[in-house]
């Protein structure tokens, strides 16, 4: 198995982008209490947003009042971002399609900055660097991740975990055994400290969503390894994992996810 390079994250989930409109469910709520109770978001907070995809994070903050500047360099994402934006918010959202590397933004600085299940695609350090330029003195940083189940916490998926592990690897596993990048706290705090960053922060949330095949087939759609499956094997694949949601959950599967949120302060 190798590990998927990151650049290929910048257009491999636009290959079915319904799929990830339908499949990714939405970030608990308490992802948005810690963002208005730690990072001070609130109405005319000015927001830039790495890896915006079809907008599922963008949407909520929007809805907050916030101004935001959205990355998201697949234009196939970025297009359905843009068709979904209600009309009372089109004019706080700008969209920069292409990657956070190569972005350049005439808002600097901003108060806050975001990445919702995206900040593995990139090199942390690299990143780490460019975001603090991008925050004003006293600006804050927040990153998370929803881990889509683990096989000691998610019956359903210890149950398909054999279908995945000849596939190759999304950066998300992280690069310490049996530690995801969400949840590995020790590198992902460390990695803020040397960027400078201070009144680090992290919060791990688990919770729980019935799915119906339909969703769970939809969501496993989005993960980058199956994406990247040939038609056929991909098609035998979700055969298999529907069968399993069917026959042996009967069609609606209780899910446990976790999601991990990080915050720290631009000194």
């Amino acid at each position: 198995m190798a590990t998927i390079d990151r650049s290929i994250g910048q257009v491999v989930f636009g290959n079915d982008a319904t799929s990830y409109v339908e499949g990714r469910p939405e970030y608990p709520a308490r992802v948005y209490e810690v963002l208005r109770t730690t990072c001070q978001l609130g109405p005319a907070t000015k927001v830039f947003e790495i890896g915006a995809g079809t907008g599922q994070a963008t949407f909520r903050l929007l809805e907050h009042g916030c101004r935001v500047t959205a990355v998201e360099p697949d234009t196939r994402l970025a297009g359905v971002l843009r068709a979904n934006v209600t009309e009372d918010c089109v004019k706080r959202l700008s969209i920069c399609t292409t990657s956070f590397e190569a972005a350049e933004f005439a808002d600097a600085p901003f108060d806050l900055g975001v990445a919702a299940t995206a900040f593995h695609w990139l090199d942390a350090p690299t990143a780490l660097a460019k975001v603090m330029r991008l925050l004003r003195p006293g600006g804050w940083w927040a990153m998370w991740w929803t881990v889509f189940g683990t096989p000691t916490n998610d019956a359903f998926q210890c149950r398909a975990q054999f279908l995945f592990e000849d596939l190759d690897r999304s950066p998300s596993h992280g690069d310490r055994p049996q530690t995801s990048f969400a949840l590995d706290v020790e590198k992902r705090t460390s990695e803020l400290h040397r960027a400078g960053f201070e009144s680090i922060a992290h919060e791990i949330v688990q919770w729980t969503i019935n799915q119906t095949t339909k969703q769970v087939l939809a969501l496993t759609a989005t993960f980058s390894p199956v994406a990247l499956l040939p038609e056929e094997r991909k098609k035998r694949f979700m055969q298999e994992l529907g069968r399993i949601a069917d026959e042996e959950f009967g069609g609606s599967v209780l899910r446990t996810f976790t999601t991990a949120i990080y915050t720290a302060v631009r000194p």
